[in-house]
């Protein structure tokens, strides 16, 4: 098969595996093949594995063709696919990310739930980056059009700016998502999630992920927002973030180091047409509709 696709509770990825399909991606080709009028669909292209000295390496490429550090559904999408596909025997293993490495841990006999070690964040602004002097990005203000939000910014491997609101909706992340993604705070960018906490255990966000856009669900994203409200003392250590598409389970400990577990499902497996083929290698446009 040339891709096979899978979602995290509606966060949708298609997996390129180089030791069976040989296509060598670039932006342009990447933007033809996520978009959902002109290629396949999907959030992101997860390209591997490449094995080299007993480890596991994945790439993770955003749908305007950048390339993302790394994803929490994207790394449990991978997981599955190589479980699934016998590539990892084990139910416990590595994989080896653009920033760094990551334990994987398969909880269920079809892989259809799976915890991540996401590592430990940090709120320095050098380290996500943020502009500035330095110092930790915690509870600052943010303008956006004529309003001042209060933002709290943290890497998990790679940047998050989290709004807290008593009131979030789709419309709003939507609206003000891109100009925080783009702002001139942020060298690299920046993944946007807008914050309600419920009670002390559950929270709920709304996501913006950098390089895609309006997502349903982000692994990543759910682990910066349970940091922040963690951070800001408004939850305890052990929290339910409920996203459009579904919950994941977030675990901090006192080192601010985080575990992930979530829902994986495998969608299709196909081939690339010869007429998408061509399109492929000839050139593809750079101006497309949104996808």
């Amino acid at each position: 098969m040339d891709f096979y696709k899978y979602h995290a509770l509606g966060n949708d990825y298609i997996i390129i595996d180089p030791n069976k399909t040989k296509i060598k991606l670039n932006p342009k080709r990447i933007k033809v093949i996520c978009h959902r009028y002109y290629g396949i669909g999907s959030d992101g292209i997860l390209y591997g594995p490449n094995i080299e000295k007993g480890k596991i390496k994945l790439r993770i490429f955003n749908p305007d063709g950048s390339e993302a550090e790394k994803s929490g559904n994207g790394i449990r999408i991978f997981a599955k696919y190589l479980y699934d596909s016998k590539i990892a025997a084990q139910k416990r293993f590595n994989l080896q990310t653009l920033s760094g490495d990551v334990t994987v841990q398969i909880l269920n006999n079809d892989a259809s739930l799976i915890k991540v070690d996401m590592g430990k964040v940090t709120f320095k602004n050098d380290e996500i980056p943020v502009k500035g002097k330095l110092r930790e990005v915690v509870n600052e203000s943010i303008k956006i059009d004529s309003y001042n939000f209060k933002m709290t910014c943290l890497s998990i491997g790679n940047p998050h700016c989290v709004i807290p609101l008593k009131e979030i909706s789709e419309e709003l992340i939507k609206n003000i998502g891109p100009k925080v993604e783009n702002h001139p705070l942020f060298p690299n960018r920046i993944n946007v999630q807008l914050l309600k906490v419920i009670d002390r255990q559950n929270i709920k966000i709304e996501i913006w992920e950098r390089g895609a856009g309006y997502t349903l669900a982000s692994g990543s994203s759910s682990c910066a927002a349970a940091s922040v409200a963690n951070k800001l003392g408004l939850v305890d250590r052990d929290i339910k973030v409920l996203m459009p598409g579904g919950t994941i389970r977030v675990e901090i400990d006192e080192k601010n180091h985080v575990h992930m577990t979530g829902q994986v499902s495998s969608v299709a497996e196909g081939n690339f047409s010869e007429e998408l083929r061509k399109n492929l290698r000839q050139n593809p446009p750079t101006n497309l509709l949104p996808r």
